[in-house]
C-alpha cells in the first residue's frame, strides 16, 4: 500500500494510516468504541443526540484531531436527535441505523484497500483509484456505493482530518457546520430538511447496501483538432447544426424521466454550500443524491475550462420547494419496489411462525392476538401516513391476525381512516383487491409528481372512486 501514488495523494486527508503495509484505524481505542456502538445502545450507551455527541468528541480525540469543533456542531447534533425526531425514529435510528453505521466504519480499512486492490483492473490502461484530482489534471474515479457509505459514515462524525483542506482548495467534508447551523438561528427548518434527507441515506444503508459504482471525472476542455484556441471566431466559423429543444414549463431538472447529462451550473465548488447553510439548486441536489457529497473529499475548486461529471449516484430522496422553502417528502414510496418492501417487512413482523418445527399440528398459535400500530416512517422520514395506514392493514390481515388497532397519534391525515376502512369492508374487497388499489394510486402519484399538478390524497381518491 505505501508505493501506491494515488493513496499517497489522499492520506493526508484520511483519518487512516498505513502499518506494516495495511490500512487500519491508528486507535485501538477508538475501534473500540466501534466495536460497542455496533453491537447497540444497550453496550455503547449511545441512545441519545446528547451522548451521540460526547461520543464524537471520544472519537475525534482519539484521533489526535486538531481541527477545532464548535460547541454549536456538537449541540446542533444533541438538538436534533433529541428534539427533532420523533421517540419511534429516534429509537429505530440508535438501534439499528448508528449500529449499521459503525459496522461499516469498522470495515472501512479493508474496503478501502479492496477499492486501491481492484481500481488497476476497472478499465485497462485508466487510473481509477482515490485520489486528489487537482485542477488543469483530468482524471476518473471509481468507488462502490459501500465504500462511498463508509466514507460519508466518517463525515457524519466529524472524522475527517480538516488541516490543509483550504490551502489545496478541498471544500469542507464533515458535517459539524451543518448539524452546527441548528444552532443559534431561530427554527431552521430548511436545514433540519437537508439534515432529514442525510440521515434517510443512511437509514436506507443500514437496511440494504446498493451494490452498484458511482464515478467521479474530473474534465478540463480541449482544443478540437485544427483549432488554436476557443475564441469567439471558433463559434463564429462553427458549422455544427443547431440541435432539437424541448422546452419545459413545469418541473424540474432531476425529475426528468429521459436519459440524459443533467446539468448542476451553481458553484466552482463542488458541492457548494450543501454541508453549510445553501439551498438552492446544488445543494439541493447533493441533499436527495447524498453519494455526491463524498466528491468533496477529493475534488478541489474548478477552473474555467473544466467540469466534473458524475455518473451513478442514486437519487435516495424527494423534497419539495426552495431555498427557505426546501422540505424533505420521502423516499419514491410511490413506487412498487417500495410498495413491496414496505408490506414485506410489515408481514414479516406481523405473520406469527410455529416454534414447533415439523409438527404436524401447529400448538404454540396466538389465536386472537391483534397488531397495536401507528405512523410507520412519517414523521423525519416523510412517508404518507394513509398509504402507509393501508399497507399495514394489508399485512396484518395477509397475517391473519383478527384485528389492527391503529394509533394516530392526532394525525389530522388520518382523520378520515376509520371511513375509508369501513367502506372498503364494505364493498367486500380483499387484501388483492385493495393492493391493486394502491398501486394504481400510486402510479398516478408518480406520473403527478413529474408534471407537478396538485395531488389528491389517498383516501379522498377510494372514497371518489367508489363515488363515481
Amino acid at each position: 500500500m505505501e508505493k501506491r501514488e494515488d493513496l499517497e495523494t489522499m492520506l493526508p486527508y484520511l483519518p487512516l494510516k498505513i502499518q506494516d503495509s495495511s490500512l487500519s484505524w491508528p486507535s485501538p481505542h477508538l475501534v473500540e468504541i466501534l466495536e460497542a456502538m455496533a453491537k447497540g445502545p444497550s453496550h455503547s450507551g449511545v441512545d441519545s443526540g446528547q451522548n451521540l455527541s460526547d461520543s464524537i468528541s471520544d472519537m475525534r480525540q482519539t484521533l489526535s484531531l486538531t481541527s477545532y469543533l464548535s460547541s454549536s456542531a456538537l449541540q446542533g447534533y444533541a438538538l436534533f436527535f433529541d428534539e427533532r425526531m420523533s421517540k419511534e425514529e429516534s429509537s429505530r435510528w440508535f438501534n439499528e441505523v448508528l449500529p449499521a453505521m459503525a459496522c461499516l466504519l469498522l470495515r472501512f480499512p479493508s474496503l478501502l484497500e479492496l477499492h486501491y486492490l481492484n481500481s488497476d483492473n476497472l478499465i485497462n490502461g485508466t487510473k481509477t483509484g482515490l485520489r486528489v484530482l487537482g485542477p488543469n489534471k483530468a482524471g476518473i474515479v471509481f468507488l462502490s456505493q459501500e465504500l462511498i457509505g463508509a466514507l460519508l459514515s466518517c463525515s457524519f462524525f466529524c472524522l475527517f482530518p480538516f488541516d490543509n483542506r483550504g490551502s489545496n482548495h478541498l471544500p469542507i467534508i464533515n458535517f459539524d457546520k451543518l448539524f452546527g447551523s441548528l444552532i443559534n438561528t431561530g427554527r431552521n427548518e430548511h436545514q433540519e430538511n437537508k439534515i432529514k434527507c442525510i440521515i434517510h441515506y443512511f437509514q436506507r444503508l443500514s437496511s440494504c447496501i446498493p451494490p452498484g459504482f458511482v464515478s467521479f471525472e474530473r474534465k478540463i476542455l480541449s482544443l478540437e483538432q485544427g483549432s488554436s484556441s476557443l475564441d469567439e471566431s471558433f463559434w463564429r466559423k462553427s458549422t455544427v447544426s443547431l440541435c432539437p429543444v424541448e422546452v419545459h414549463t413545469s418541473g424540474l431538472i432531476e425529475d426528468q424521466s429521459v436519459e440524459a447529462l443533467e446539468v448542476d451550473f451553481a458553484n466552482k465548488n463542488l458541492g457548494g454550500g450543501a454541508l453549510r447553510k445553501g439551498c438552492v439548486q446544488e445543494e439541493i441536489r447533493f441533499m436527495i443524491n447524498p453519494e455526491l457529497i463524498v466528491g468533496m473529499l477529493f475534488l478541489p475548486t474548478m477552473e474555467v475550462t473544466e467540469a466534473i461529471e458524475v455518473v451513478g449516484a442514486e437519487r435516495f430522496s424527494h423534497s419539495t420547494g426552495y431555498s427557505s422553502s426546501f422540505r424533505f417528502s420521502g423516499v419514491s414510496q410511490y413506487k412498487l419496489e417500495s410498495l413491496l418492501r414496505e408490506t414485506n417487512k410489515a408481514l414479516c413482523g406481523f405473520l406469527h411462525v410455529c416454534k414447533k418445527q415439523g409438527d404436524a399440528q401447529c400448538i404454540d398459535h396466538e389465536d386472537g392476538v391483534g397488531v397495536a400500530t401507528g405512523n410507520w416512517g412519517c414523521g423525519a422520514y416523510g412517508g404518507d401516513p394513509e398509504l402507509k395506514s393501508l399497507l399495514q392493514w394489508l399485512a396484518v390481515s395477509q397475517a391473519k391476525r383478527p384485528l389492527m388497532s391503529y394509533y394516530t397519534f392526532g394525525f389530522e391525515a388520518l382523520q378520515n381512516l376509520n371511513q375509508v376502512t369501513e367502506l372498503v369492508v364494505s364493498k367486500g374487497w380483499t387484501v388483492g383487491d385493495l393492493w391493486k388499489k394502491l398501486v394504481k394510486y400510486s402510479n398516478q402519484r408518480l406520473k403527478i409528481k413529474k408534471r407537478r399538478e396538485p395531488k389528491l390524497g389517498l383516501f379522498d381518491w377510494l372514497i371518489s372512486i367508489q363515488s363515481a
